[in-house]
């Protein structure tokens, strides 16, 4: 059973020094009991923020090599309907929002399984209680 939907921005704050908090560490232990959901933007959301922080100096391409096999190891189910959905509920939870479509997608698929959002992203968790999705807030 899914617990939560996990925003990228939790799942890469695991592997930045400067952005480890208590709320992050404790939804990465969860995972060794719990599995999270994702959207299928999830893997190309995070694989870019690996792609930035390469090009920035915050990681080398081996620590990133890293960081992504210990993420397939975890228990993240990316779900399979979100691309059906892109183009009427997500859009218009984007829209109703004022969301970007990647953030609408994350709430949607909390909304469709009816679990809590983890997530970084102030306005995303502000309209994620707006709609009555729990929020697991990490700083």
């Amino acid at each position: 059973m899914t617990a939560f939907v996990l925003d990228a921005s939790v799942s890469l704050s695991w592997y930045f020094e400067d952005e480890v908090s208590d709320e992050a560490d404790h939804l990465l232990s969860r995972l060794e009991a719990e599995t999270a959901a994702v959207p299928q933007i999830w893997p190309l959301e995070v694989a870019n923020g690996f792609a930035m922080a390469e090009r920035r100096g915050r990681l080398s391409k081996g620590r990133s090599i890293e960081c992504i096999a210990q993420l397939e190891a975890l228990a993240i189910s990316i779900d399979d309907e979100t691309a059906s959905r892109a183009f009427n509920r997500v859009l218009e939870l984007a829209r109703d929002e004022r969301l970007s479509t990647y953030d609408a997608a994350y709430l949607e698929l909390a909304m469709r399984l009816g679990v809590p959002l983890a997530s970084k992203d102030g306005p995303l968790c502000d309209a994620a209680e707006r709609v009555g999705v729990g929020v697991i807030r990490v700083a």
